[in-house]
């Protein structure tokens, strides 16, 4: 009882850190990890056990699944060259860099373990990032970039951890030519079974009209195909991805705006409460870590993870800036030819690129996955847990805490991309709704006109969304269904971007919701 008492505290704790993070205007992560800090620092805390193959998935698989939920493919498209370079270079690039400093300063530790270390720290988190760049308001294509790098490094980094822990487990039997055929036989079967289980994800839930039994099939579903994937051999990481993703483009007109909005406000909860059970489980797995190390092992794992803080810092300054240089050499002699309005490249967006580096509840979950224990467990593992922690914290201090004076000093301005295709679809579905009643001549028809037109201005203006929409049921059903196929239709051909869809889902959300009440 004690125990759940305790994690309750740190539960009320963590709330009120978040808020003043907002207050502050910096990363909610960062204050977690500094409370992660001082519980490894007192003494007498206990130690909660979680099992290590259920790290991932407790606390990988919910942030994944919204973060791939948001993705927007256009976007996702449009600058793939800028993400292959973070998502393949400098994961690899971070990787080796962090283990080879590993076995300078270790040398006894084996290449798979200094390369599964790598890959654990490798992958930054832009939700700490996008936290802070949400109240400035960068260009939108930085977000863009951030936010498609957050969700396919983590694919790529954990395909290399995978591996890594494989073949260090296995003593060496297994080599990266031996597990290639079933690696990339892997990649391809997860992204057709993600695919395949949000179809059926998707037919079964169609009927499904209560609210608290479609959020636990939610979580069903979610948790289901990260353990059914794990149990075939597949990617979890990447059959998330494309379940999520593929869930996305089609849920939105099959399901009502009763049951989105508290399954939205629900998961936005579950990936708050990961985020502080993870720091909460890493903070108090430090304490017999540095418990049980004598004192001068203690102080060489020290100087390894605070020599790796600075690595996984440098490697992605160097690597962004010379790409940043790269791109902006290529617009000089090419020209700049971009498939929609796209600010050019800049030093100040390529300093802001590599400061995004933050890692987060992924690295984590990584770290807490490693099987634990005297016998059979992973090598250097106390080791792990530890410069994994520390380049979290490192890097959620130092960078986090400086993002938002450094994008004021650097000034760099959002032309506001999103507003001009929200508008622009505003537009469209108030045509639709207009168009959906043309011919009725009834004072019900002209409701609905008047209704909507108001809603749709307000929305525009940015005033409350809100208003009563008292019209006759079948008409305002009609008018409805053609403003959503309406925007629908123009994300389907990329005509708005998801995040500009989403706005406007909001929107008619509540405007189905006021109509309902």
């Amino acid at each position: 009882m004690a125990d759940f008492e305790l994690l309750m505290g740190l539960l009320l704790v963590s709330v009120v850190l978040a808020g003043l993070a907002r207050r502050i205007g910096v990363p909610y992560p960062a204050f977690l990890a500094i409370g992660g800090v001082l519980l490894a620092l007192i003494p007498g805390t206990p130690r909660f056990e979680i099992r290590p193959d259920l790290a991932l998935a407790l606390f990988v698989a919910p942030v994944l699944l919204d973060s791939s939920y948001d993705a927007s493919p256009r976007d996702l498209k449009d600058d793939w060259v800028a993400l292959a370079g973070l998502v393949l270079v400098a994961v690899g690039l971070t990787t080796l860099a962090v283990a080879w400093v590993a076995r300078a300063l270790i040398p006894s530790m084996p290449w798979a373990v200094a390369v599964a270390l790598g890959a654990i720290v490798a992958p930054p988190d832009a939700a700490a990032a996008t936290a802070v760049l949400s109240q400035v308001k960068p260009p939108h294509r930085i977000v863009m970039i951030l936010e498609g790098e957050s969700l396919l490094n983590d694919a790529s980094a954990l395909l290399v951890y995978r591996v890594a822990v494989g073949m260090t487990l296995s003593h060496g039997v297994l080599s990266f030519a031996s597990v290639a055929p079933t690696f990339l036989l892997a990649v391809v079967g997860s992204a057709g079974f993600g695919i395949l289980w949000g179809a059926v994800t998707l037919r079964l839930t169609d009927n499904v009209r209560d609210v608290p039994s479609s959020i636990v099939l939610q979580f069903v579903s979610t948790f289901g195909i990260w353990i059914v994937a794990d149990r075939l051999g597949l990617s979890s990481v990447l059959t998330m991805v494309c379940f999520a993703v593929f869930v996305a483009r089609r849920a939105p007109e099959r399901t009502p705006a009763r049951m989105r909005v508290p399954s939205y406000a629900v998961w936005d909860t579950v990936v708050f409460v990961a985020n502080v059970l993870a720091f909460i489980l890493i903070g108090l797995a430090i304490r017999p870590v540095l418990d049980g190390l004598a004192p001068a092992l203690r102080v060489r794992y020290l100087v390894v993870a605070g020599a790796e803080v600075v690595t996984v810092i440098v490697v992605r300054i160097a690597w962004v800036m010379a790409y940043n240089t790269i791109d902006r050499l290529r617009v000089r002699w090419f020209g700049f030819h971009p498939r929609r309005p796209t600010p050019l490249p800049t030093i100040r967006g390529g300093v802001i690129i590599s400061w995004c580096g933050m890692r987060g509840v992924v690295t984590l979950a990584a770290a807490l996955s490693l099987p634990a224990g005297v016998h059979g467990g992973f090598p250097y593992r106390d080791l792990i847990v530890l410069t994994a922690f520390s380049v979290v914290l490192g890097t959620l201090v130092v960078q986090g805490l400086t993002l938002k004076p450094l994008l004021r000093a650097l000034d760099l301005r959002d032309d506001d991309p999103v507003g001009r295709e929200v508008d622009l679809a505003r537009a469209r579905a108030l045509r639709a709704v207009l168009a959906s009643i043309e011919g009725e001549a009834s004072s019900a028809a002209d409701a609905v006109r008047h209704a909507y037109a108001t809603l749709l201005q307000n929305s525009v203006d940015g005033s409350d969304v809100g208003t009563d929409v008292s019209v006759e049921e079948e008409l305002g059903r009609r008018a409805l269904s053609a403003a959503r196929h309406a925007v629908s239709e123009m994300r389907a051909r990329a005509e708005i971007g998801d995040d500009a869809f989403h706005r406007l889902e909001e929107d008619m959300d509540r405007i189905e919701l006021s109509a309902a009440s």
